[in-house]
Order: C-alpha cells, then structure tokens, then sequence
C-alpha cells in the first residue's frame, strides 16, 4: 500500500501499520511517495500510473494532494464515490480487477472524529462553526456539519484562497442550500474582532496543514478564542503552533482543545477497509487506536 504525501518518513504510521497488519492478518507493507506541496501534473499522473501498473501495489492514502491529484489524474480512475465525484478529492485509492476506484473519506472521518467530541445537539444553542482553511478537509468538514441534525447557526471559511473558497460555497450550497455558509479571504478576516464573541459551544478548526507540512498557524497572536468553544487542530505532528495558542488559553476561555490524533486514526482505518477490503466495526478501531498509541 502507498502512503502519498509530503514527508511521509515522519509520519506516525510508519510505526504503526506493521503492528495493525499483524493484528489484521494483513500481508502488507506501507510504502511512502512523497510529492512537493505544488507539483506538477505530470508528477501525480507519474505516481498513479506507477502504482496502478505495480502488481504488488493494492491501493494507496492520500493525505496533502487530495484535490491536486484528482484534477490530474481524473481520467485515470475507472470509478469514483459520490463525494469524490462532488468535491473534486481523493483520499482513497484501491485497484480491483483492473479497475482504479477513488473514494473521498474525509466527511465520513471528519464525522466520526468530531462525533467522539460533539454531542447529538451540540449546536443547538446557537453555537457557530469557523473554519480556518477551505481546501480538501476544510470542504468535507463543512459537508459534515452541513448535514448535521443540530446545524451550526453560521459557518464560515476563511482561506488564502479564493478559487477554494468559491469551489467550497459552491460545493456545501449545493449539498445544504438552507445552511448559512460564509466565505472570507484571509485579506478581510478580522479574526481578532469575530472570534472572541461567537457563541458559547462554537467550533474552531484549523484545516490549513499550517504547523505540520508548514510551521505557522492561522491564528495570528494574541486573537482570542471564543468562550466555551471546541478548538480542533486536524495535525497530530508538527510544529503545532495553533494547537498551542489553543492550550495557552484553554482554562481561561473554558475551551475544549482537540488534536488530530482520533481524525488521523479514523482516516487510515476507514482507507485500510476500503483498500484491503477488512470490516472496519467499533471495537476494531478502539483495537487498533490502542495498538497505535502503544506504537
């Protein structure tokens, strides 16, 4: 199985999936394929093409290249699921009977992830959501909560990036027309004046990969979080400088700070099942995370 990313060889997995392929009964081995942050097509349809016409390779993760490696390699996949097809992303990638079959796990990861920290009516106080960062995660972040029961009264995204922010209304209007869904460029986000009076119960994430593929955070210094909110950091490695601003103010502003570990155990098990074709149930994931920490 391929790993492509952008410094796979420091990524925990590399530990921890020869420990859950024995606890799996898998015959496998994880292989990473790092890519630079901007490459080229030419680059992604190489590394496809290259698994796809390995015969030992049985399918792949992607992590940083989602959407990149999609728009070049598009017609290269036989099939893809409903997200996938959407969004315009691929985080799984499985060769079956000859086949290329590319999956976008993120919203159901995404889900499953904030599931274990938010509760079944968690917004229903009014809480918002603002998310920092509006590409592949971002997106499915938003897909997710857009289709909540308990919908966020807001959410916005805020993004360097104005092809990703209109790509993202485009996408969550689409799916959640009656979801109030704001989209601000980073060169009019006064962050220092929104966040600190959103509602109690409100969700700030960093989906940007600032303070792992990059140092950095979103966040400029000494923004205040909003009062009672839930702070999700997406990394579990890094520099991890947003997480730390968070933990900084946490007992302050009475704030729930959240790491990506859980985000990063969802994600690899839900791709492991797909590529491999294993149930992936409750119990298994609690045995593998526990396997993983141990790791």
């Amino acid at each position: 199985m391929r790993f492509v990313g952008v410094s796979t060889a420091s990524s925990s997995i590399m530990r921890i999936f020869p420990v859950w392929a024995d606890l799996l009964g898998l015959d496998a081995e994880l292989v990473g394929l790092d890519l630079p942050l901007e490459a080229a097509p030419e680059d992604y349809r190489r590394a496809l093409t290259g698994m796809r016409e390995d015969p030992d390779c049985v399918g792949a993760l992607v992590t940083t290249h989602k959407i990149s490696l999609l728009e070049a390699t598009r017609d290269l996949f036989d099939d893809l699921d409903p997200f996938a097809a959407t969004v315009g992303e691929v985080s799984s990638i499985a060769f079956r009977d000859g086949r290329t079959h590319g999956s976008a796990k993120d919203p159901l990861t995404a889900g499953l992830a904030l599931e274990e920290v938010l509760g079944e009516d968690h917004f229903s106080d009014g809480g918002e959501v603002v998310c920092l960062g509006a590409g592949g995660a971002g997106t499915a972040i938003g897909w997710y909560l857009a289709h909540r029961a308990d919908r966020a009264a807001a959410m916005s995204f805020v993004d360097v990036s104005p092809s990703r922010l209109e790509h993202l209304r485009e996408v969550l209007t689409t799916a959640a027309p009656e979801v109030p869904v704001r989209t601000v460029p980073v060169a009019q986000a006064d962050l220092a004046a929104t966040l600190p009076d959103l509602p109690a119960g409100s969700l700030v994430v960093n989906a940007t990969g600032l303070g792992k593929d990059r140092p950095g955070s979103p966040l400029p210094d000494g923004v205040l979080l909003p009062r009672g909110s839930v702070v999700w950091e997406l990394n579990y490695r890094g520099s991890l400088e947003f997480l730390h601003q968070a933990q900084a103010q946490a007992a302050d502003r009475d704030l729930t700070v959240v790491d990506g570990w859980r985000y990063f155990i969802h994600g690899w098990t839900q791709v492991i099942a797909e590529v491999f074709g294993v149930p992936m149930g409750t119990d298994r994931v609690a045995e593998l995370s526990d396997a993983a920490r141990s790791a």
